[in-house]
């Protein structure tokens, strides 16, 4: 089911996350539907929606980080 919005979004990312990291998460997630609709090509007994789910929140992750002391997530500098 991929994601034609950002308000189709989960609200779980919708939520905590900035617009451009949800702009990251929405085309990774719709990538990964694609990339990973074969069962062979994922880890595990994983769902192709589990899946998607990882490996958009790595794109995130790869861009963004959670500030410890205020809970937000910001770009990173590193």
């Amino acid at each position: 089911m991929p994601y034609s919005t950002l308000k189709d979004l989960p609200d779980n990312v919708r939520n905590v996350l900035p617009e451009p990291a949800q702009r990251i998460y929405r085309e990774a997630f719709n990538h990964a539907w694609d990339q990973y609709k074969d069962p062979d090509d994922r880890r595990g007994d994983a769902s192709r929606e589990e899946t998607a789910h990882k490996v958009a929140w790595g794109a995130v992750k790869h861009r963004y980080q959670k500030d410890e002391r205020s809970g937000n997530w910001e770009p990173r500098s590193d």
